[in-house]
Order: structure tokens, then sequence, then C-alpha cells
């Protein structure tokens, strides 16, 4: 009998795109059955925080509050590079110190990075799908919109900061900005931990080489948000080869994002995230 094994990611082109390889049976597995959900990112962090899924997606910001339930993934990582996550407001509103803001999970790396911007700002949190429609109201002053928001916002409304502006300053630059990733819970087997996560590493190396054939067949099943040339534009953002596998740079990244939340008094310690990851030396070790 297969072992099932449940995969929760966001409804964004860029997680939707990394994981429909094994949804369309180009990547697999004989002893695996692949069952995913598609949920918004504040709902997959707090969900990751009560060990609901196998297999999740989240902020990385999310992770310090997870690391004992859950172990880090190396593939299937979405970074900014000189783009991210927008704090967008009504054309030519002045914003006061302490102004009211929409963000989308209190537990998501934009979060993090706008509260060592604006600590005075007042915070309420909506689905990512909410946030513009509440600035073009009113309801609140400004909001940071992520997904392929940040293409296709509202010409009311303009960009008061960059988040990636926001991360040049406090970590020195020269680093991508990490925004999210994938962690599978501790309680798997190490073997199977491994497995899981080369199939999923080979789903997005899969999806980057055959783009055009998978966004086609995203795009004809209305799976995507986006039209084609949105979706070609934010895949070059979020899904590429750079989401293959965690690179040298991106590590450092993400340590420098934990090294900022625990010296702001966000994480209780300051984590390390190559102690986190799934052993996959294991099968080295176990076969030698």
């Amino acid at each position: 009998m297969k072992k099932k094994i449940v995969v929760a990611h966001s409804p964004d082109a860029d997680d939707i795109f990394m994981y429909y390889a094994i949804k369309f049976g180009w990547v697999g597995s004989r002893d695996i059955e692949f069952k995913n959900l598609a949920l918004d990112i504040e709902t997959l962090n707090k969900e990751a925080i009560k060990n609901s899924y196998d297999v999740t997606a989240i902020s990385f910001a999310l992770y310090p509050f997870i690391k004992d339930e859950y172990a880090l993934l190396k593939t299937a990582v979405s970074f900014g590079e000189g783009y991210g996550p927008k704090l967008v407001k009504q054309k030519g509103k002045k914003l006061r110190e302490n102004f009211k803001v929409a963000l989308s999970g209190e537990f998501t790396t934009n979060a993090l990075l706008f509260k060592l911007a604006y600590p005075k700002a007042r915070i309420v949190y909506k689905n990512f799908l909410e946030i513009e429609d509440a600035v073009k109201s009113g309801e609140v002053d400004a909001g940071v919109l992520i997904h392929e928001s940040i293409l296709t916002f509202d010409d009311s409304l303009e960009v008061e900061r960059e988040i990636w502006d926001i991360w040049e300053e406090f970590s020195g630059g020269g680093l991508p900005l990490p925004l999210g990733g994938m962690a599978i819970r501790r309680s798997l087997p190490i073997t199977r931990a491994i497995e899981v996560e080369e199939i999923l590493t080979d789903a997005v190396r899969v999806g980057d080489k055959n783009r055009k054939v998978l966004s086609s067949m995203l795009l004809q099943r209305n799976l995507i948000r986006v039209d084609a040339k949105k979706l070609d534009k934010y895949l070059d953002l979020y899904a590429n080869k750079d989401s293959v596998s965690l690179s040298p740079i991106q590590i450092k990244a993400i340590d420098k994002l934990y090294e900022l939340g625990f010296e702001h008094g966000f994480f209780s310690e300051k984590l390390s995230c190559e102690e986190y990851f799934v052993p996959s030396e294991y099968m080295d070790f176990r076969h030698s």
C-alpha cells in the first residue's frame, strides 16, 4: 500500500507551478501517493504551527517557531532579487508615523521586515487577496502586496516602499530576499523524508525545464489567476532555476533573516538553517 503524503501549498502561481509536475504524473514514486491542497500563506503558517500537514509551504520567517516539529526542505524556494512584496497606498496619500496597514500574515517574511522599518504602524492581518481592495477603499492607509498582486495592482495605487529596499537596509545588502520555502514533518521516517524531498526537487527541476508546456497546461485548466504574459513574468521572479535547490548565498540570506529576527526580539534564538535540513547524507552512510 502506498504511503499518503499531504502537501499544502499556496494558490499563487509559483507554488502551483513547482508542484504540478507531480500532479500531472511527470514525477512520482511507486511507494508514495501525494495529495495536495492550496491555502493562503497566513493559513499555511498557522496550520504549520499546529503540525497539520506532512509537507507545507511556509514563510521563512515562520520557521523558528516550528523547528522542533518540522525540518526545512532545500527545494521549492522563492527569493527576491531586487524585487519582492510592495507597500502600496493611494496615489498622493501622505502616511503618518502610525498609519494603518494590512499585511498578509503575522509570520510572513514581509511582516517581519515591515515591523523593523515601521515599528509604530497599526497592523491588521488580511487574506492577501483582500489587501488591495482594503487600500483602495480607505479601510487601511496602506498594504503590503504579495504574490501576483505585485504585477497587477490598480492604477489608483502607488508604491510607498519596496520590501526589498527594507531588506537591503537591514541586511547590509548583497543577499537575495528570502520569502518562502517548504518544511516537512520530523515524525516521518528519515528515508521517507529524503525520498519526498528528492521527488519535490525533481518536480521543480522538471517544471523549470518544461516551463512552456507546464504553463500552458496550468492556464488551460484555469489553475492560475493571471494570463500567460503575467505568468511568464511571475515565474521569472519566483519559480526558476534558483528555486530547485538552495544555494550557499540563499542559505546565508536565510541565516541573516534569522539573525535580524533574533536581534530585534522576534525570535528567542539565532538559527543556522543548515542545522535544520533533512539529513540527505544519511542514505550514503546507510549504504556505505
